[in-house]
């Protein structure tokens, strides 16, 4: 996994906050996952954006409230094969992957853009680094 990718997974951790069978939300690898394959937040903007859901993108990585979203818009978004394809995976009910990434998106994006901006993509690596350091109270060395 990319280093991208790690940071995604311990943000979403943390703010997750649950386990799986091997300590680790199944759910927390797939966001970040996600992220990964979709470009990072811009690429995920454009998803959501086709989808008619760009208005919610928009309010997560803004500074102000996040409005919400739920499983069949997720799978709307990101497409219901690549929700029945994870689902598949892990033995889950698709409902309850897409349920669950409507939670944890959200949290995620709105972490990951403490400033209202994605930024450049080389920016991203940054803002991520320092979203895991405000929720974990640390600052960056």
């Amino acid at each position: 996994m990319s280093l991208f990718g790690q940071l995604a997974e311990q943000a979403l951790g943390a703010l997750a906050g649950s386990s799986a069978q091997n300590g680790q939300n199944p759910l927390i690898q797939i966001a970040g996952s996600l992220l990964q394959q979709q470009g990072g937040i811009t690429g995920l903007l454009e998803k959501f954006n086709s989808a008619g859901l760009g208005e919610q993108m928009s309010s997560w990585i803004s500074t102000g409230d996040n409005l919400p979203v739920d499983g069949a818009q997720i799978s709307d978004a990101l497409g219901h094969g690549t929700i029945a394809d994870i689902a598949g995976k892990l033995g889950l009910p698709a409902d309850q992957i897409s349920g669950g990434l409507a939670q944890m998106l959200p949290q995620l994006i709105d972490k990951m853009t403490p400033d209202g901006s994605t930024g450049g993509s080389n920016d991203l690596l940054e803002q991520g680094l320092g979203a895991l350091g405000a929720l974990f109270n640390q600052p960056r060395a």
